[in-house]
């Protein structure tokens, strides 16, 4: 019986198409049932979607997959990221370097597909950016894709502001599409997602909403009561629906239906049955998280009219229609794209030089110049208002530095108010100013979209809720984006707002992060230090800890220079002339109280050393050479001082160090009751210094 006559849907389907979507769903049936692992239902479900935009719509080069006016696909549904293989590996997309070069090899070869979910495949168990190229983002954790396609959408339209001249209006006017499915609508980060894309009015963006009812425990009906095109349209989207995922013209009405909307959100929904064709698991969880079973596999070919035995099985004429179709449309697109930007060089060379700069990941000339310095003040100011000057200074020579906050810019001190920077809206998508609502997770997840597109962005907030956003956070660490993070109110210093506000295991979070570097400064000029650094950063986020109260702006006369935090830590104060006795370790606002404490042990006659350490991860990546410099093996005698959970500090104080720290919540207190009542006062670091020395012994 052939597939036609199975599936009355498929009689006005051409054969090609349909033998090519078929070959989409017998790749990934394949694939998962060779690695006994994965999700085989959405792509047999999902397979003439994909196809459909692939094929016909989607503004993407295979053999350049890294253009910068491509349209995005990001499969949010992750768990089918065999659906995103199979396209892949059909549309022959080339391998990329990491120094964004085109290879000669396809990103998938058939071998990857064979070994899906092995070590080292291309092809792992959800899409990895950086890993295998055509993949957009790293999706796994429902909902991340489609918060940020968002991010992606949003930076389109400030390049398209910032970059369009007469003569060159669709140098940037690319689609973002994100397929999703129940659960990715399920989760909280997409509610917070599409209300900030509809009132932001992203007309270039499209979700398809894979609306099949199933989930890993069975029918959607379980928890899930939802009418989603309601909702949708109360977030200001424009919604349109396809009864039949296997209806090419009804797909193709309603991608032209996303192409001719111009002033809303798209949101496509799609009836599909998970696991089509397979006659036994066919609409049931059991085709969502299981391979479908050798026997199951078999039937479900018969049903395609596919032979039943043959794996892996790529007809004749296949790799050439997909040549003839996105292949042959996305080649010209691209090059009429680059023949446009070398006219655009020509008129337009300063912004052109920025574009440049941008996709590369590369720094205006003396974008560093006006910096900010600080003199030494024992009043001082807070780390938060110290980094608002150096922020703005850098902003001003790094056009595309934007970004914003969850609702606190008035508080992270992150709001650029230069004339020229105002604020991005539906109005003025030139703006620079990006106002997040208080969506912390979404933030996570928008500037991660951001900087996919190359641009510089920016997240804020109060450095508690950074629990809000740790799954956005964390992917930023995993893809190598240098999304930069403003988090202040760092520590029980903000006093009278409580323990509800007060971070205590935050740092610990963070530093345990792989990937992540953390920078909690002492001063304002390690916070102007701090930011030198970040922006250099190319492969990193960088979390930027700051304080709510003030802190004195430390003596560089008299005490080291603040360019030592280019090496994580650094020492600060010594007793010259001898090794130390007892060294006495802070960072952000307690190296003050170390200082202090210095001085009275100093007059006291101990021989002692205060380091700075605003970054665990930048002070480990030094030589061994330069980090026993700073604490010396034999100098056993160590005070860790850090008003955060003391978790981690025996690493550099040693398993018989004294680490000052906070082993409960916090308090609502004024802040000079919450120092005495935690143990932040120069007797308590004097006493535990001593107790060190006695404990160890001096050193001669």
């Amino acid at each position: 019986m052939s597939a036609a006559t199975a599936f009355p849907a498929y009689q006005s389907l051409d054969a090609m198409d349909l033998t090519s979507i078929n070959t989409i769903r017998t790749l990934a049936m394949d694939g998962v049932q060779a690695a006994n692992s994965g999700h085989p239902g959405t792509p047999m479900a999902m397979a003439a979607v994909a196809y459909s935009l692939w094929q016909k719509f989607l503004r993407f080069d295979p053999q350049d997959p890294v253009w910068p006016n491509r349209d995005r696909f990001v499969l949010s549904m992750g768990h089918a990221s065999m659906l995103l293989y199979s396209l892949l590996h059909l549309t022959e997309v080339r391998a990329v370097s990491k120094d964004y070069e085109t290879l000669g090899e396809v990103s998938v070869p058939l071998d990857s597909i064979k070994s899906f979910r092995q070590l080292d495949s291309r092809c792992p168990g959800h899409p990895e950016y950086r890993w295998t190229s055509g993949v957009e983002t790293t999706t796994g954790p429902l909902g991340q894709g489609v918060a940020t396609s968002v991010g992606m959408a949003s930076a389109r339209q400030w390049l398209a502001a910032r970059y369009h001249r007469p003569r060159f209006e669709n140098l940037f006017d690319f689609n973002v599409y994100a397929m999703c499915g129940d659960g990715c609508m399920m989760e909280g980060i997409s509610h917070e997602a599409a209300s900030i894309a509809g009132h932001l009015r992203l007309s270039n963006l499209c979700w398809i909403y894979d609306n099949n009812h199933i989930t890993i425990e069975g029918n959607t009906s379980l928890a899930l009561s939802d009418d989603v095109a309601i909702r949708f349209i109360g977030y200001g989207w424009n919604v349109t629906r396809v009864g039949d995922a296997n209806d090419l013209e009804m797909l193709g009405r309603a991608f032209r239906t996303f192409q001719n909307s111009k002033d809303r959100p798209t949101l496509i929904i799609v009836d599909s049955h998970i696991g089509y064709g397979a006659p036994n698991k066919q609409d049931t969880s059991g085709a969502h998280g299981e391979p479908l079973g050798e026997d199951e596999v078999r039937l479900a070919k018969r049903n395609y009219g596919w032979p039943e035995d043959k794996k892996f099985y790529v007809p004749d004429g296949v790799y050439d229609h997909f040549r003839q179709g996105i292949g042959r449309r996305g080649k010209q697109l691209r090059d009429d794209w680059f023949a446009q930007i070398g006219q655009y060089r020509k008129q337009y060379p300063d912004l052109a030089e920025e574009l440049f700069r941008m996709q590369h990941r590369q720094l205006p000339e003396g974008w560093d110049h006006d910096l900010p310095e600080f003199p030494a003040d024992p009043k001082g100011l807070a780390t938060r208002d110290s980094s608002a000057k150096v922020l703005n200074s850098a902003a001003k020579n790094i056009p595309w530095l934007i970004g914003g906050a969850a609702d606190l810019a008035p508080s992270t001190k992150t709001r650029l108010t230069f004339e020229e920077a105002g604020d991005f809206s539906a109005e003025n998508y030139a703006g620079r100013n990006f106002h997040f609502g208080i969506r912390e997770h979404a933030m996570g997840a928008i500037v991660n979209g951001m900087s996919l597109v190359k641009v510089r962005p920016f997240g804020s907030g109060f450095f508690t809720f950074v629990d809000y956003m740790r799954g956005s956070l964390r992917l930023s660490a995993l893809m190598e984006l240098p999304v930069i993070y403003v988090f202040t109110h760092d520590s029980i210093g903000l006093g009278e707002d409580g323990p509800t506000h007060q971070p205590i295991e935050q740092l610990a979070h963070m530093r345990s992060t792989p990937g992540l570097i953390v920078l909690r400064p002492a001063d304002a000029n390690e916070v102007r230090e701090a930011w030198k650094i970040i922006l250099q950063l190319h492969h990193e986020p960088a979390v930027l800890v700051l304080s709510r109260q003030s802190v004195p702006t430390i003596d560089r006369e008299k005490y080291a220079r603040a360019s030592g935090l280019s090496r994580g830590a650094y020492t600060l104060a010594d007793t010259p002339g001898a090794d130390p006795e007892v060294i006495l370790i802070g960072t952000g606002s307690e190296v003050s109280l170390c200082l202090q404490a210095y001085e009275q042990l100093t007059k006291e006659g101990v021989r002692t050393r205060v380091v700075s350490m605003p970054s665990w991860e930048m002070f480990d990546d030094q030589d061994e050479n330069y980090r026993e410099s700073v604490l010396p093996p034999h100098v056993k005698a160590r005070v860790s001082v850090e008003q955060a959970s003391d978790f981690g500090w025996s690493k550099y104080t040693g398993r018989r160090g004294h680490n000052i720290g906070i082993e409960t919540f916090g308090a609502s207190a004024p802040l000079k009751q919450l120092l005495k009542k935690f143990g932040f006062s120069v007797e308590t670091v004097v006493a535990a210094a001593k107790s060190q020395i006695a404990r160890h012994g001096s050193t001669k």
